[in-house]
């Protein structure tokens, strides 16, 4: 695939690293390489921080995937350092793989990725829930097929992948409220109730956490509210729910758990309860996906020599 170049700064890096694989497509080294004096780039993981320290110590401008935490350790070892760029997501701070407090405090700049994986989230969560009411692959939620239709949904975390499924739920028909820290009036214009999270869990039959990363909402009592005979989903990059409340809840029998990759199942003995699904990679990792990524990474590149 040819990545889309659209404008190059006429400021360049003096010295551009990418410190791990970022699993961008073909075609985005050559882009960033235009933007660099000098441009290097590993297509492995790094193994410590003293390693990511020794690709980066004398590089003005590095990039990072999902994979390596930024540490204040790492950013104080690199005086040259100016732009952090995330080739992944940022949602926030306290979510970040960055440490971004240390990075301003150093006067550097961190940009990251947003909306770019949505959709396949929203497809995934669709496709799972559509297969358990009417049990095409084999297990079935009720006694009977059920459409979507009337179907009791929660979302609990309004952003950008919260808002993908509520409107691919809603489209299908399904009876939908929501849960946020704050409320969202324009999601509550299209329908949608808000609903506390207690309430939320007791009412519906399927609940799907879109929450940030190192978000762990769901802990005994709300287990305890959201009751059996339920499916839970989590379509976030860590755990929404307490492991140990988790399984026990699991250890009913009748629960159904979908998460898509190994980081949000959080840990794999979950795989021993038969109504886990978890296939291990990313719905939202999508050939339009890496796309979208790969564009706004180059983007944020861009946006920062423009500056």
């Amino acid at each position: 695939i040819k990545v889309r170049c659209i404008f190059v700064p006429d400021k360049k890096f003096e010295k551009l690293v990418a410190v791990e694989a970022l699993n961008l497509f073909t075609g985005a080294n050559e882009e960033f390489a235009k933007r660099a004096k000098e441009y290097v780039f590993y297509d492995d993981v790094p193994s410590s921080e003293e390693e990511v320290i020794r690709r980066a110590k004398d590089a003005d401008g590095i990039l990072v995937n999902l994979s390596t935490q930024i540490t204040a350790n790492i950013i104080e070892h690199c005086p040259k350092l100016r732009y952090i760029g995330m080739c992944c997501s940022l949602y926030d701070e306290s979510s970040a793989s960055v440490d971004i407090r240390c990075a301003r405090e150093h006067g550097i700049t961190v940009y990251g990725v947003s909306d770019y994986g949505d959709i396949g989230v929203g497809e995934y969560v669709v496709s799972q829930l559509i297969s358990l009411l009417n049990g095409f692959n084999g297990k079935r939620w009720g006694d009977h097929p059920l459409e979507l239709t009337g179907v009791a949904v929660g979302i609990i975390g309004m952003g950008a992948t919260g808002r993908v499924v509520t409107r691919a739920l809603q489209f299908l028909g399904a009876d939908l409220t929501y849960y946020n820290r704050s409320r969202k009036p324009d999601i509550e214009e299209q329908g949608v109730k808000y609903l506390p999270l207690e309430e939320l869990l007791k009412k519906n039959i399927c609940v799907c956490t879109c929450l940030n990363k190192f978000v762990t909402l769901l802990h005994q009592p709300e287990f305890e509210a959201f009751g059996n005979h339920k499916i839970l989903f989590n379509t976030g990059l860590t755990p929404a729910s307490d492991l140990d409340a988790l399984k026990k809840w699991l250890a009913h029998g009748d629960n159904y758990y979908f998460c898509d990759n190994n980081m949000a199942l959080g840990d794999q003995s979950l795989r021993e309860f038969e109504n886990v699904s978890c296939f291990g990679g990313f719905s939202g990792g999508s050939y339009q996906a890496i796309i979208r990524l790969t564009d706004k990474s180059i983007a944020n590149v861009d946006r920062f020599l423009s500056l």
